[in-house]
C-alpha cells in the first residue's frame, strides 16, 4: 500500500510502498477513505511521543470501510462504513469498565503506538469496543474530522467544561480543535471569545459564531476580562503551549473552569500554573483527552439534527502526495485539512 512515512524524527516525509497490515484477533483493517492531518501528527513526527517507533506512518483521524476482520469480531462486517476515536480502548481494564475508554490503561492509538491512517489501509484494535458506524447521510470526509479534533472539542466543551447557555467561553488557539470548540460552544448557547495570532483563523472563528476575537500577541487575559466583564466562565487551551495555558487560566473569573485540550509535550517547555490564583479564585483545572466510542451517538445525533456542522471546519482536501508539506506546515492555514485521495 501507499503510505506517508518518516524514518527519523523531524526528518524527511515521503510517500512509500509498505506492506498492508493484517487484522489482529478482535481487530480490523480499514480501507481509509479520508484521514485528517492534525497537530498531534506533527508532534509524533517531531519525536514528542515516546510510543512512536521508527520508521513510522502517522495519522489517527480517519474514516473508511472495513476491509478485513480478525477472529472474534461480532459487530462488524467487510464493507461497513466506520470511524474511530484516536484512543482505541482495550475494553477490559478498570477504566473501560467504568466507561472511561478515553483514559484506558492499555490503549492503543493509530499513528502513535502503531502505524496510522495516512495510508491506504490501517489496522485498528478491539474493533467491537472502538469502531463507530458512520450514518449514510454523513460523508466520510467529514466523519474523519470526528476522530480527534471535533469529538475532542465536543467532550471538552459539553462534558468536561460543562458549558451552559449564556456563559462566556474563551478559546485559546483556533486550529482544528479550537475552531471546533467555537462552533460547539456557540451551539450550546455560550458567548465565545476566540484568541489566535492568525487573522485568517480569527476570521473563520467569527464565521462560526465567535462574538469577539483577540490577537494572541496582545495582553490576552486583560482583553478577555474586559470583553466579558470579569473573565470567562470556561476557558480552553486548544493549542497546547505554556503561554496559551497560562493565558487561559488568567482569563477566568472566580470559580471559572480551565480545560486543557492541547498537548503540552515537555520538550516544548513546562506550563506554569498560577496555583495562588487557582486557590484564591477557586478555579477548576481540568484535562480532556478525546472521547470514547460509546459517546459518539449523542454527537452524531446533533449533527443529524443540523445543530452541529463539522463539515464547515474542513477547509482543504488533499491527495496523499500532498500530505508531507501539509503535515510539516500544520497550523499555518486555518481549518482542517483532510487527505481524501490515496
Amino acid at each position: 500500500m501507499r503510505a506517508l512515512v518518516f524514518e527519523s524524527f523531524a526528518g524527511p516525509l515521503s510517500v512509500q510502498e509498505v506492506p498492508v497490515p493484517d487484522p489482529a484477533p478482535g481487530g480490523v483493517v480499514v480501507r481509509v477513505a479520508a484521514s485528517g492531518i492534525c497537530r498531534s501528527d506533527w508532534h509524533a513526527w517531531q519525536g514528542h511521543d515516546a510510543d512512536v517507533v521508527l520508521p513510522h506512518v502517522p495519522g489517527h483521524e480517519l474514516a473508511g470501510t472495513v476491509e478485513a476482520v480478525g477472529g472474534g469480531i461480532r459487530r462488524w462486517r467487510v464493507g461497513d462504513r466506520v470511524t474511530v476515536p484516536f484512543v482505541n480502548a482495550c475494553g477490559r481494564c478498570a477504566q473501560c469498565a467504568a466507561g472511561d475508554h478515553q483514559v484506558c490503561a492499555h490503549q492503543t492509538q493509530p499513528g502513535f503506538t502503531h502505524w496510522g491512517s495516512l495510508a491506504e489501509f490501517v489496522a485498528l484494535d478491539a474493533a467491537d469496543v472502538n469502531l463507530v458506524a458512520v450514518p449514510e447521510e454523513l460523508d466520510l470526509t467529514t466523519a474523519a474530522a470526528l476522530g480527534c479534533r471535533y469529538a475532542t472539542a465536543f467532550r471538552a466543551v459539553t462534558q468536561i467544561g460543562r458549558v451552559r447557555p449564556g456563559e462566556w467561553v474563551a478559546v485559546h488557539g483556533c486550529g482544528g480543535v479550537g475552531l471546533s470548540a467555537v462552533q460547539i460552544a456557540v451551539a450550546a448557547g455560550a458567548r465565545v471569545v476566540a484568541i489566535d495570532v492568525s487573522a485568517a483563523a480569527l476570521d473563520l472563528a467569527r464565521q462560526l459564531g465567535a462574538e469577539h476575537t483577540v490577537d494572541g500577541g496582545a495582553d490576552v487575559p486583560v482583553a478577555v476580562q474586559d470583553l466579558t466583564a470579569g473573565g470567562a466562565h470556561v476557558s480552553l487551551d486548544a493549542l497546547g503551549a505554556p503561554v496559551t495555558c497560562g493565558n487561559s487560566l488568567r482569563s477566568l473569573r472566580p470559580r471559572g473552569r480551565h480545560v486543557q485540550v492541547g498537548l503540552l509535550p515537555p520538550e516544548q517547555g513546562r506550563a506554569e500554573v498560577p496555583m495562588e490564583r487557582v486557590i484564591a479564585l477557586e478555579l477548576e483545572v481540568l484535562g480532556s483527552h478525546g472521547m470514547a466510542a460509546h459517546a459518539y451517538p449523542g454527537l452524531l445525533g446533533l449533527i443529524a439534527a443540523g445543530r452541529l456542522d463539522p463539515g464547515r471546519l474542513v477547509t482543504r482536501t488533499l491527495a496523499l502526495d500532498e500530505s508531507a508539506p501539509a503535515l510539516a506546515d500544520v497550523g499555518r492555514r486555518p481549518g482542517i485539512a483532510v487527505v481524501t485521495s490515496f
